[in-house]
């Protein structure tokens, strides 16, 4: 795909003995938002520890901006411009607000991510500036993490489960948020449950099936190709 910011072809992840992906594939181009959908034990989070090298492909090739990353240990991928929202979330339970962004900040150009940005994208954490992340409610947690990974400055940002277990005005609050952050061009890859809202908001939506492969999916016609219950039984621990 032509100014893709992400290339993944034909990767084969393993945990010990037991293969995950058997040959995963699919590009994101530039500004653009991608879903990645499948049922439980598919491979989506095994497929973002993949990318992100925090599980290593045994082959296949991951290019981000062109430059081959797969191999790389997952400091140097952050550092090359990739920001992680975790399902879970795994913020610093003992950090404040504030020092949970202010740990990962970096600062790749003058009109990057700043404390007053997140701030005003996540007017609620501006509130919250000197709680203790464990204070915090599991919505707060979300937007913590989701401005945490901001605060690198990425080129691409990925969310795996973007609003697992949240409440409904919560879970529209992220989607407003994650819909405000592809306007400004940023590129974003999305696993998350809720199909409405996914075909809503991306532009394009891929399916692993079996852990086999990537198809991509056209934008409208995935409510009636992919029904919602079939991703309704997935797990807070699917791979």
């Amino acid at each position: 795909m032509a100014d893709s910011v992400l290339e993944v072809t034909g990767i084969e992840t393993c945990y010990g003995l037991s293969q995950v992906l058997f040959g995963v594939s699919f590009a994101i181009a530039a500004g653009e938002m991608v879903t990645l959908m499948g049922r439980n034990g598919m491979g989506k989070t095994t497929t973002v520890r993949s990318i992100m090298g925090l599980t290593q492909s045994r082959a296949g090739t991951i290019r981000f901006l062109g430059d081959e990353i797969r191999g790389l240990p997952s400091y140097k991928v952050a550092q090359r411009g990739i920001g992680l929202v975790p399902e879970g979330r795994q913020i610093f339970p003992n950090l404040s607000v504030r020092e949970n962004l202010q740990a990962t900040a970096v600062t790749r150009d003058d009109d990057g991510w700043t404390l007053d940005n997140v701030y005003e994208l996540f007017p609620r954490l501006a509130e919250r500036d000197a709680s203790m992340g464990n204070q915090l409610s599991g919505g707060e947690q979300q937007m913590l993490a989701i401005a945490r990974a901001l605060m690198t400055n990425p080129r691409l940002l990925i969310l795996d489960e973007a609003t697992e277990g949240l409440a409904p005005l919560i879970r529209a609050e992220i989607w407003r948020c994650l819909a405000r952050l592809k306007e400004s061009g940023l590129s974003i890859l999305v696993i998350d449950k809720n199909v409405g809202a996914l075909i809503r908001v991306a532009d394009r939506h891929f399916l692993i099936e079996r852990t086999v492969v990537v198809l991509p999916m056209p934008l409208r016609p995935m409510s009636v190709t992919i029904s919602p219950a079939a991703i309704a039984n997935e797990t807070p621990n699917s791979t």
